[in-house]
């Protein structure tokens, strides 16, 4: 059982301030805070359950390890974020881990024609009962799999983890035009990916 305390929202920059001096609850609050955001962006860039898990122990790890060093310049929360996406892009390069199943498999037929009638229905429901459509989820997280590492992360930063222009090009290290470039490419090359699932 978690002690009371854990229920007190306590702002980031208090807790980093009490990892700083050794106290392991406030450690634990930070990790328990963003584990699982961390987690699904680092999932949706790398594809791969075990290593989503394994890089956001080493993104914890590296946070804790360097946590004198984060100077509030930015939030945590984009610190954070940045550490996970770095690890991740690099992963991805290094171990070339990216390699997805063909989306013309005979079990993705059922997929593909749900997508192919919501792209074409002109009173589509609004995208919020979209995302609950669990088919036409996982064609986009298929889709999304063939965008490059570097597409695939400003989409997922953007519309999925909600992050806004400069929060991206902070956890980046990119301009803010370079942002808006990638992710109007990204989107672009996504759009031309789902048009191919539905041939």
């Amino acid at each position: 059982m978690q002690p009371e305390t854990a229920n007190i929202s306590v702002d980031d920059s208090v807790l980093v301030e009490q990892c700083r001096q050794g106290d392991s609850e406030a450690t634990e609050r930070l990790i328990v805070k963003y584990q699982n955001r961390i987690y699904n962006a680092v999932l949706k860039i790398c594809a791969n359950t075990d290593d989503a898990a394994e890089l956001t122990q080493d993104t914890f790890v590296k946070i804790i390890e360097n946590i004198d060093k984060f100077e509030s310049r930015s939030s945590f929360y984009t610190w954070a974020f940045r550490i996970a996406v770095n690890l991740t892009l690099n992963y991805c390069q290094r171990e070339a881990k990216l390699r997805f199943r063909s989306l013309d498999a005979e079990e993705d037929d059922h997929a593909k024609q749900v997508l192919k009638r919501y792209l074409t229905d002109d009173a589509s429901p609004d995208p919020a009962a979209v995302a609950q459509n669990k088919e036409l989820c996982e064609t986009v997280v298929k889709a999304l799999g063939k965008l490059d590492d570097e597409q695939r992360a400003v989409v997922v930063l953007r519309d999925i983890e909600g992050m806004n222009y400069s929060q991206i090009a902070e956890v980046l290290e990119i301009e803010l035009g370079t942002v808006k470039s990638r992710l109007s490419r990204a989107r672009g090359e996504l759009r031309e990916i789902m048009e191919a699932i539905l041939r």
